[in-house]
């Protein structure tokens, strides 16, 4: 079963700086001009650390940057070292009222060559870890936590908080962060409770090869002795319908047009058209949650047929979406985390058309998990996201 141990998290000082002014989304879904807002709103805002800039003049890159940033933090009172290892209790709450109870901690590495008992939620596109692992080994500390969801059934109230938070701030979407230090008296039963089943990886999947690799790399230069590179901070939540918000991610095909794809599309799927493309058609597909295909000039509804299901094997629409567009080798498809976004993308341009999907259930990530099968790539997306800032996970300790 996966280990799960306390860890002395740095947490910001609110008497040096208010946290609001601090806390930052991951950095993979922050966007230059977010970057900008954020660096600019306060010299500590956290994603100096997560997203460095280089600094010419004193002649560091930009990992050397981040690593000065975090002792100076350090030295100078900005980050406080907590004066044991602990649980921290996280909760998310959206404007809407919908909340997210997690716990962070340090997840253990499986050994190099085994799964273990902490399993990847999906398959991953290429993508270079080099920018992850060299921020890891010049800070040498987990800035932000991956996200895990635990099998554990009853394992949100085994982390059930008490009394008032130790962090409580809102971010720029509105949605509400609190944090509690787990007394010592809850330490064991926690690592128990997620201990109890394996954990699924949900979002971080290239920061947990990164960690894997950074461990490879510290014991070959040092032995095999134990130490904070053996595990990962991770945020587990309990994989169950009323702990998470689970959105598709939509893809965007430039390179073939609305007529064409869905020619290509009629052998998996039964079509139909849904009316024009503008943005009121659009708009009633986006927020039906239809899985659906958007031109500038039309719309049409997507019903999978039985021997999609088959040819697939599999029963989300990313794997059926993925399996009709083998028909367009040279398509360039990307993918964005919300219609509107895809719709824009078509407006401007950037793409043709825009294929919506529905997300995958809580039922079906809960199938697929206990069956040790990877989702396609880019099949969920989970929110609202931890903020980076919250607490920080330094190797040393």
């Amino acid at each position: 079963m996966p280990r799960f141990s306390p860890f002395q998290g740095l947490r910001y000082d609110p008497a040096v700086i208010p946290l609001n002014q601090v806390i930052a989304p991951p950095y993979d879904v922050i966007e230059p001009a977010d970057r900008m807002r954020l660096a600019t709103r306060s010299s500590f805002n956290s994603v100096h650390l997560e997203l460095p800039e280089a600094d010419l003049r004193a002649g560091l890159d930009r990992y050397q940057v981040a690593a000065r940033l975090l002792a100076a933090w350090r030295a100078d009172g900005v980050l406080l070292l907590e004066d044991r290892p602990a649980f921290y209790l996280y909760r998310m709450t959206t404007p809407s009222g919908q909340q997210t109870l997690g716990v962070i901690g340090a997840l253990g590495l499986p050994e190099d060559g085994e799964e273990g008992d902490v399993l990847p939620h999906e398959e991953t596109l290429p993508k270079a870890r080099s920018d992850r692992l060299d921020l890891l080994t010049s800070t040498g500390a987990n800035l932000s936590p991956i996200w895990g969801l635990s099998l554990t059934r009853g394992m949100s109230s085994a982390i059930a908080p008490e009394g008032a938070a130790e962090i409580d701030v809102h971010d720029d979407d509105g949605v509400r962060h609190e944090l509690w230090v787990a007394p010592e008296t809850r330490t064991a039963p926690i690592a128990e409770a997620v201990g109890a089943s394996p954990v699924v990886i949900a979002d971080g999947h290239h920061r947990y090869e990164v960690a894997r690799t950074y461990r490879r790399q510290i014991r070959a230069e040092r032995g095999d002795a134990p130490g904070g590179h053996d595990a990962v901070m991770a945020l587990v939540v309990e994989l169950s319908e009323d702990q998470l918000v689970v959105q598709p991610i939509h893809r965007v095909i430039a390179g073939v047009a609305g007529p064409e794809l869905i020619e290509g599309f009629r052998e998996w799927f039964d079509v139909v058209r849904a009316g024009d493309g503008s943005d009121r058609v659009a708009g009633a597909l986006g927020e039906a949650g239809s899985l659906s295909v958007v031109s500038n000039d039309d719309a049409w509804l997507l019903t999978p047929r039985p021997e999609a299901y088959e040819a697939a094997n599999s029963d989300l629409d990313s794997s059926l979406v993925a399996l009709a567009m083998t028909h367009f080798a040279g398509a360039q498809t990307t993918h964005r985390h919300s219609w509107q976004e895809a719709i824009a993308s078509v407006r401007s341009g950037e793409a043709e058309v825009a294929v919506l999907l529905r997300p995958p259930t809580v039922e079906q990530i809960a199938e697929w998990a206990h069956d040790r099968r990877r989702m396609p790539p880019k099949s969920t997306y989970f929110s609202p996201k931890p903020r980076t800032g919250m607490v920080i996970r330094p190797l040393e300790k």
